[in-house]
């Protein structure tokens, strides 16, 4: 297809996910950038992503783990481009914390920011690559989260992210007859907050896991990029680790 893809990317104005935004406009993706709060952030995300490639790129407000925002929001994309190709559900904030000083409050936190906010635009968005006979969505475990692996302080986290792989397996195998796939991605040992790319990313010698080095944005980026390519459709209800080979939770 050589008109850009529309792609809606989560939690999007700092992280993993601006990162993604970024790759995803270097390729030809035309990206709805998604945040809650953090305007100048977004902003950010939104100038790095022209950079990167100008185009129809666009900011849009949005409390994802709230369903009725979520539905505006996947709303106001399809409004504005005329349709949604590709979905990556990112936002979700993080709990590290024993489970015995674990509040209600932080519990709803973790299942409403992780589990409910992919629900729901997953939901959202379904519908239409369903009737268009395309759809690419990624939403975001943890390292472990695929085989419920314990990991140290982050029980509902984990809880929330394990939710996250059944919910989107289950799309898959529903979705898979129109081409439309779901796929998770389950970040290891990522230097996200400091902007790294993959060189200065291999500076941090991290013996746990096998390449011996962590890893950074790009690593991630590319692995969405993959399971959101026109070729991918064959691609369905796995779960990829971008882990260096790290075979237990990160707990970092």
């Amino acid at each position: 297809m050589n008109e850009p893809r529309i792609a809606l990317v989560t939690g999007a104005a700092s992280g993993l996910a601006r990162g993604i935004c970024v790759d995803l406009a270097a390729h030809n993706y035309r990206v709805a950038i998604n945040y809650r709060s953090s305007a100048d952030a977004a902003h950010e995300t939104l100038a790095r992503a022209n950079a990167a490639r100008g185009d129809d790129h666009a900011l849009f407000q949005a409390d994802v783990s709230d369903p009725d925002q979520a539905e505006r929001l996947v709303r106001a994309v399809e409004q504005r481009y005329g349709r949604l190709d590709v979905l990556v559900n990112v936002a979700g904030d993080i709990v590290v914390k024993p489970f015995g000083r674990t509040t209600l409050d932080e519990y709803r936190a973790m299942i409403g920011g992780n589990l409910t906010s992919t629900f729901a635009c997953t939901h959202a968005a379904l519908p239409g690559m369903v009737e268009r006979r395309f759809g690419r969505i990624v939403c975001f475990g943890m390292n472990g989260s695929s085989t419920t692996l314990a990991a140290r302080n982050m029980s509902v986290y984990a809880a929330a992210k394990a939710g996250v792989v059944a919910l989107a397996k289950c799309i898959a195998i529903e979705a898979a007859p129109y081409n439309v796939t779901c796929n998770v991605v389950e970040p290891g040992d990522i230097r996200e907050g400091k902007d790294l790319d993959i060189a200065a990313a291999a500076q941090f010698v991290k013996p746990r896991n096998p390449t011996r080095h962590a890893g950074s944005w790009q690593d991630i980026a590319y692995a969405v990029r993959c399971l959101v390519g026109d070729e991918s459709g064959y691609i369905t209800a796995q779960v990829l680790a971008v882990s260096g080979g790290l075979q237990e939770p990160y707990e970092g």
